[in-house]
């Protein structure tokens, strides 16, 4: 996840734009269908704001990621607390209680390394529950979404790729041919058809962050990647926008470039990374949801918003980072005080006004999104202990909308 501005779409007043019309495979009606998913975050790729504990307890302050886990601790060290981690962290239970509130498709992020570390410090021994968590969303009639979360040398520097440095090195040297290998690796199996009752997407990169990279070599790393997948079958192909304008996609990898089909834009929406974002007042979150319709529609892919959250703050611990505070209570460094994060993390402390105030912003986004995109996919099915992020947490309080449908409040934006 992180750092998204602006949504994308395929919607432009109700009519979906250059969506295949050929009857397809796969067992999901893109174009028709709405995407109502939630993220398997934290699991396969840890990251410091989901799962604290494992970074806490480690030892060692200099462990910001999963990439220096493995680095510092050593193989096999690494790998006991990772194997605990993936043996607990996400199970058949939690894809039941996914399944029972609603939600028709899980987005399952994984690192490059559970592949071919490629003489990284990273521990593999991912790749195995990925088939565990297919199999328990085809027993429970979920849809997978397949996502590669982190390549080698970042493509964003975020701890979110698994390796949180200063500037992104993915694109240098050999990295984007072993990006492909383990793309080929994944296509090859998951994409085939006997997989396509429940693997429904295949993404090729998560957040490659753009102004630092050579866009050209992501173009073309996107039509590679594409092809890998065509190899193997008519499996949908998802690129992220990059933090671009999901519009400045159009005309690649479509029908009439290389009669491209079955392609989607996955771009990511969050309200709180920004100084000036987490100094919104609930209701300008909710409008700040409405105002920005305009900036992601005209996209000419089927386009979901893959990523978004009801949280107004940053104060969920880690989240800019392991050793890092938050913008929204002054301790990161440069950043103003806006409120105290004493109590956003723990839903108990909680007023009605907030949990309605959330509640708010959840239905507004889930109105925009639904109304100009092919649907969403909410970020994070769970965490440790950031409430406004955790979709169990939020459903348990009766924050979350149930049924996905219902609504508290009467329709936010009044220009959809």
């Amino acid at each position: 996840m992180i750092f998204g501005s602006v949504l994308s779409t395929v919607l432009l007043c109700g009519s979906v734009l250059a969506a295949p019309a050929e009857e397809r495979s796969v067992s999901f009606k893109w174009g028709s269908q709405k995407l109502r998913g939630v993220n398997i975050g934290g699991w396969l790729v840890v990251e410091p704001w989901i799962t604290p504990s494992i970074f806490d307890n480690s030892g060692n302050q200099d462990i910001t990621d999963e990439y220096t886990l493995g680095q510092k601790l050593g193989h096999d060290a690494a790998l006991q607390i990772l194997r605990k981690h993936w043996d607990t962290w996400a199970t058949w239970e939690d894809f039941s209680k996914i399944a029972r509130s609603g939600f028709n498709l899980v987005r399952i992020p994984i690192g490059y390394w559970a592949y071919d570390t490629f003489g990284s410090p990273y521990v593999q021994g991912a790749a195995p529950y990925l088939d565990a968590a297919i199999d328990w969303a085809r027993s429970l009639g979920l849809k997978v979404m397949i996502d590669l979360h982190g390549a080698p040398g970042s493509q964003n520097g975020y701890d979110n790729s698994g390796q949180r440095i200063k500037n992104p090195t993915w694109t240098s040297g050999d990295t984007v041919k072993q990006t492909l290998q383990v793309l080929q690796t994944i296509s090859d199996k998951y994409a085939q058809a006997s997989y396509q009752d429940v693997v429904v997407g295949i993404q090729l990169l998560n957040e490659p962050f753009l102004p630092n990279l050579n866009e050209d070599t992501v173009r073309q790393f996107y039509r590679d990647g594409y092809g890998q997948v065509r190899t193997v079958s008519d499996t949908p192909v998802i690129l992220h926008d990059g933090f671009k304008p999901p519009n400045t996609w159009n005309a690649f990898l479509t029908p009439s470039d290389h009669n491209a089909q079955n392609f989607a834009i996955d771009h990511h929406e969050y309200q709180v990374f920004s100084d000036a974002l987490v100094q919104l007042a609930p209701w300008q979150h909710r409008q700040l949801v409405c105002n920005s319709t305009d900036s992601y529609t005209g996209a000419d892919k089927w386009t979901f918003v893959g990523e978004w959250t009801g949280a107004m703050t940053d104060c969920a611990t880690y989240l800019n980072g392991y050793g890092r505070g938050a913008r929204y209570d002054g301790t990161l460094q440069g950043s103003p005080f806006v409120g105290a994060c004493s109590w956003q993390n723990d839903i108990e402390k909680w007023s009605p006004q907030y949990r309605d105030d959330t509640r708010g912003y959840i239905e507004a986004q889930m109105q925009a999104f639904e109304a100009k995109t092919q649907g969403w996919i909410w970020w994070n099915f769970k965490t440790e202990g950031a409430a406004e992020w955790d979709a169990f947490r939020l459903i348990d309080a009766g924050v979350f909308p149930q049924p996905l449908t219902s609504r508290k409040f009467g329709p936010v934006c009044t220009n959809l």
